[in-house]
């Protein structure tokens, strides 16, 4: 197993693609906590966990809230003595063309997924850099290299995970701490469902055409990423034995995008 004894924190894992992540983590030996906005959901991956044959912990966390943050990696330290992978992997979405866009959607986007992400990596960097080290993950998008019609705000903060991850690679190299941003193409997640029939009413074509013509419609085979392809480049990443892959974007995206 490539991650045994691994102990990962992963955010937004009470569905999708950190439940994916979660549950593969687990079969690969790490002890995973769980955590998410929604108590319940963080509950059912780590009972799915538990049921397969791994161990696992359920958190209550809200990203964007400095204290709950703070106290579930305590949570897990206390628990299980340290904290090796953190996976900043909490996301929201929201369609809009900029002219129509309000302040307030815009600043809800910003403040999960970037803001988020470096209240999680700050606490956990603090517990990494104290015990020798360890391996720091950011959920991006293709959209951190590109942009599309409709999602200014996500595409901006995807963007600014790029800038993120690539810091913490700089600062955390002499603590031992690696740091890489997983870039996937679109996945048929709640997230993406969500997208479908919102991009189909803005643009006037069917959820169908959506699908072929926006979503698919560069990549080489006209695939949807699936939670599978994720969730081993997620392994992949924690598992490399060197610092030399850090600060890195990997993208798992049928072709769209090809670096």
């Amino acid at each position: 197993m490539r991650l045994e004894n691994r102990i990962a924190l992963i955010t937004g894992a009470g569905r999708g693609i950190g439940r994916a992540i979660a549950e593969r983590y687990a079969r690969e030996g790490a002890l995973v906590a769980v955590a998410d906005l929604d108590l319940a959901g963080a509950e059912d991956t780590v009972a799915a966990i538990r049921a397969a044959g791994g161990t696992a912990m359920a958190l209550a966390m809200d990203v964007t809230d400095e204290q709950a943050v703070e106290d579930g990696v305590t949570a897990i330290v206390e628990n299980w003595g340290r904290l090796d992978i953190a996976l900043a992997n909490a996301g929201v979405q929201h369609i809009d063309p900029i002219h129509k866009l309000a302040y307030k959607d815009w600043c809800k986007v910003l403040d999960v997924h970037l803001n988020g992400a470096f209240l999680v990596t700050r606490a956990a960097l603090t517990r990494m850099y104290k015990t020798g080290g360890g391996c720091m993950l950011f959920m991006g998008s293709v959209h951190s290299m590109t942009a599309s019609p409709l999602k200014s705000p996500y595409v901006t903060a995807k963007h600014g995970l790029l800038g993120l991850c690539r810091a913490v690679a700089k600062e955390g190299a002499e603590y031992g701490v690696s740091s890489n941003i997983i870039c996937p193409g679109f996945v048929r997640t709640p997230l993406v469902e969500k997208q479908i029939p919102e991009q189909a009413k803005e643009l006037g074509i069917s959820e169908e055409e959506v699908i072929r013509d926006v979503m698919l419609k560069h990549t080489v085979d006209g695939k949807f990423t699936t939670l599978e392809d994720v969730a081993e480049l997620a392994v992949h990443l924690a598992a490399f034995p060197s610092a030399a892959l850090t600060g890195q974007s990997v993208v798992v995206s049928h072709g769209w995008h090809m670096q």
